[in-house]
């Protein structure tokens, strides 16, 4: 029985190590022509790269200058909203305590004014009859003009009572949209700390940061080309302020650059690459590669190099910014290496390749 089965065995097993030895000769045969290029440097682009994000020229986020509980909130994320609209009101009840106090010491003041006012005139024609000092009349008059000074301050104290409500019921600053409610009714509201965001649609600007080595670069009023890659568009824009310093901006110059146009779905908060036209050379060097050649796995992106058994590799990178139809290789390829940046067949890792 052993004997048959070994019998039984042995062609099956001829026949797939002949399969086997068949394939890998094919496959050691057939090769894919392939086109190479070397890694370029991007020393010498005419444009200076940066990373920046889109908001909306008209924005401003609304705070308080006193502190207290959040009443009620009038408006909701997203909503339209016209100038003077009211958003939020914060818990009053202490300023209308000073409120009904200030209003008390107007009453007292102004009656301590018209008393003091009968007071004069009657000492006036006292002293006119020579009935009274001029001492006694000076007195008189000094009594008068304390009693001015004290209902003026106490409508003084109104008045600044009454600029303290402004800051616990927030208005609209300007037409626009409500881009962010910060907090909850029954919140303690903390001064200047930011409440309600509203920004004007329409205009929008990039903000972005440039080191302080290329910064002598870029000029007010100058073009700039910005990449929205969340849209898949580019716009052209223009640069509206350059700062002077990087004291608070981390040694990186903050540069904002106003778009020409909009684009439907175009966002505050969404990222952009800013390419500013310099002349010169950039004092960075980076390694770039043409966006064709790049080979997209999902979340991972590489490029096929051509190993010393002249078989594809591929070799995943970390890649920056973009520069026209390259991008900007952070790690994973040298500057001295090759890659294959078109085939005449399917590449996969290990397959022979033929450069031509």
């Amino acid at each position: 029985m052993k004997k048959i089965i070994i019998s039984l065995l042995i062609p099956t097993l001829l026949l797939s190590c002949g399969d086997n030895s068949e394939t890998t000769s094919e496959k050691d045969t057939s090769s894919v022509a392939v086109t190479t290029q070397q890694v370029s440097s991007g020393k010498d682009s005419p444009y200076l790269s940066t990373s920046g994000m889109v908001e909306a020229v008209n924005n401003a986020q609304l705070s308080t200058r006193m502190m207290g509980h959040v009443e009620k909130i009038y408006v909701a994320t997203g909503e339209k909203v016209r100038k003077g609209t009211l958003l939020l009101r914060v818990n009053s009840a202490e300023l209308s305590a000073k409120s009904a106090q200030a209003n008390a010491m107007i009453t007292e003041a102004t009656a301590a004014y018209r008393n003091a006012e009968k007071d004069l005139q009657r000492f006036q024609s006292l002293f006119n009859d020579n009935s009274a000092s001029q001492k006694e009349l000076d007195d008189m008059r000094s009594r008068f003009e304390m009693a001015e000074a004290r209902l003026e301050a106490a409508r003084q104290m109104k008045n600044e009572v009454g600029a303290q409500f402004a800051y616990s019921n927030l208005r609209a600053p300007f037409a626009g949209v409500v881009t962010g409610i910060f907090t909850d009714e029954g919140d303690l509201a903390n001064p200047g700390v930011p409440l309600v965001a509203v920004e004007a649609p329409g205009t929008f600007e990039v903000t972005t940061r440039v080191a302080e080595n290329d910064i002598q670069k870029i000029k007010k009023d100058s073009k700039a080309t910005v990449v929205i890659k969340a849209l898949d568009t580019t716009l052209s824009a223009t640069v509206s302020e350059v700062s002077t310093s990087a004291a608070i901006s981390g040694g990186q110059f903050v540069v904002k650059a106003v778009l020409d146009d909009s684009v439907e779905n175009l966002k505050s908060g969404m990222y952009a690459t800013v390419q500013f036209p310099v002349e010169g050379n950039l004092t960075e060097s980076p390694i770039l590669i043409p966006l064709e050649a790049v080979v997209n796995r999902g979340q991972l992106r590489g490029i096929y190099t051509v190993s010393e058994q002249n078989t594809a590799l591929l070799r995943w990178l970390r890649l920056g910014r973009t520069y026209g139809d390259q991008v900007e290789v952070l790690s994973g390829l040298d500057g001295d290496e090759s890659f294959i940046v078109s085939a005449e067949g399917k590449l996969f890792n290990g397959v022979k390749v033929e450069i031509q």
